[in-house]
C-alpha cells in the first residue's frame, strides 16, 4: 500500500486549538469496525456503547514540560531544545533548533545557567545527545524552566498546562499527550467503573516520532519511532481475565494499541517493560485489541494507518469524510471516535 492511500481534504478551520471547557463534552462518532456504520454521539455517553465485562486500556503517561529556551554558552543566539528520550540520569536524545548549528562539544544554556548543556554526539534523524549539568534536582528545575511541548498544528497558547495532560497522568517521561485520553473525566471513569468496566493502566512514553510524516512512497518500507513502555502483571492479569471472561478489550489511544499489541503472545499479553517500535497497518492481525477510542488524526500519518488496520481503510476514510462534513474538531484537542 502506498502512503497516497491514507489522504483525505481537512479545511484547517477544523483543527482544534484549544480544550473544550469540559473535557467529556468532546463529540463522539461510534464506527462499528466491520460494517462501517456511523453514529454521532457527546463522548459523556461513552458508557452507553459498552459493557459489564469490558476493560478500558489507559496510557497513563505523563508529559513533562519538555521545551527549553535558551541560548548558546557566552552568546545571545536563541536556542531551543525538545527532550525526546532519556538515556541516562541526566543524558537526553534531543531535537535541537536550530540544529544545523548544534555540533559534538557545544555547550548551551538555560534560565541564566541554572541548567547548562554539552552536545555530545548526532545520532538518528539528526537529533543530538546531550548531557545536561545542574545543581538540584533536574525534574524541579524542567518543571521550572521548561514549557509544554505542544504539536506544531498548534498555535495558541495554552493557560492550563493540565489541560495537556489526562486526569490520570502518573508517569513521567512524555513528550507528546496520548490525547484520546483527554476526554474523559473522573466522574465518567467512575460511572464506567459502577458499571462494570475495568480500567487497565499500562504505560507508553510518547515520543515526538508520533508525529514524523512517513517519507516512503510504500508503508511497509517506513521504520517506526521506538518509545518505552511498561506493563505491570497486575495490568496484565486484568486484560487477560477480561478476554478470558468474553468482554472486549478497548484501548485508549493508538499509544495503548501499539502497546498492548507488542507484548501479545498467543492471544495473552505479557507483563513486561522495554522499547517498542511497532508499525500497525492493513493486514495486521490484533491478538489483544477489540476496539479503539481515538482522536482524529493526521492525513498519511501512521495514527490513521492503525485505525485503517482496525476496521478498513475504506471504513475509516468514510468516517474521516463525514467527519469532516460534520464540522468535527480534529486532531490533539479535537473530537473523538469508538471503533468497536
Amino acid at each position: 500500500m502506498e502512503v497516497s492511500d491514507f489522504t483525505f481534504d481537512l479545511p484547517p478551520e477544523l483543527i482544534a486549538q484549544t480544550p473544550l471547557a469540559d473535557r467529556s463534552a468532546s463529540r463522539l462518532l461510534r464506527l462499528n469496525r466491520r460494517t462501517g456504520a456511523r453514529a454521532h454521539h457527546v463522548f459523556k455517553e461513552l458508557p452507553a456503547f459498552l459493557r459489564k465485562g469490558d476493560c478500558l486500556v489507559v496510557n497513563d503517561t505523563r508529559v513533562i514540560p519538555a521545551r527549553l529556551i535558551g541560548q548558546r554558552e557566552g552568546k545571545t543566539a536563541r536556542v531551543e531544545l525538545l527532550l525526546l528520550k532519556r538515556l541516562t540520569a541526566d543524558t537526553w536524545e534531543t531535537l535541537v533548533k536550530p540544529g544545523r548549528k548544534a555540533r559534538p562539544g557545544d555547550r548551551m544554556e538555560f534560565g541564566g545557567g541554572i541548567l547548562r548543556a554539552e552536545v555530545l554526539d548526532i545520532v538518528e534523524e539528526g537529533n543530538r545527545r546531550i548531557r545536561f549539568e545542574y545543581d538540584g534536582i533536574f525534574e524541579e528545575i524542567l518543571d521550572k524552566l521548561g514549557e509544554m511541548p505542544l504539536p506544531p498544528y498548534i498555535t495558541e497558547t495554552l493557560s492550563d498546562r493540565e489541560r495537556y495532560q489526562t486526569v490520570y497522568a502518573a508517569n513521567d517521561g512524555s513528550a507528546a499527550a496520548p490525547t484520546a485520553g483527554l476526554h474523559f473525566t473522573p466522574e465518567l471513569l467512575a460511572n464506567l467503573v459502577s458499571q462494570g468496566i475495568s480500567i487497565a493502566q499500562i504505560t507508553l512514553h510518547v515520543g515526538l516520532g508520533t508525529f514524523r510524516p512517513v517519507k516512503v512512497n510504500a508503508i511497509e518500507d517506513h521504520a517506526m519511532h521506538s518509545e518505552y513502555y511498561e506493563i505491570t502483571p497486575e495490568a496484565a492479569e486484568t486484560i487477560n481475565r477480561c478476554r478470558a471472561n468474553g468482554g472486549r478489550v478497548i484501548a485508549v489511544g493508538t499509544t495503548s494499541c501499539r502497546t498492548l499489541e507488542s507484548n501479545a503472545s498467543g492471544g495473552k499479553l505479557q507483563a513486561g517493560s522495554g522499547w517498542t517500535d511497532i508499525f500497525i497497518y492493513p493486514g495486521y492481525t490484533f491478538q489483544i485489541v477489540d476496539g479503539l477510542v481515538t482522536n482524529f488524526h493526521l492525513p498519511e500519518s501512521t495514527l490513521i494507518m492503525l485505525v485503517s488496520a482496525l476496521c478498513g481503510r475504506e471504513n475509516t476514510l468514510a468516517a474521516y469524510e463525514e467527519a469532516v462534513r460534520e464540522r468535527y474538531r480534529f486532531f490533539s484537542f479535537g473530537d473523538a471516535m469508538l471503533i468497536i
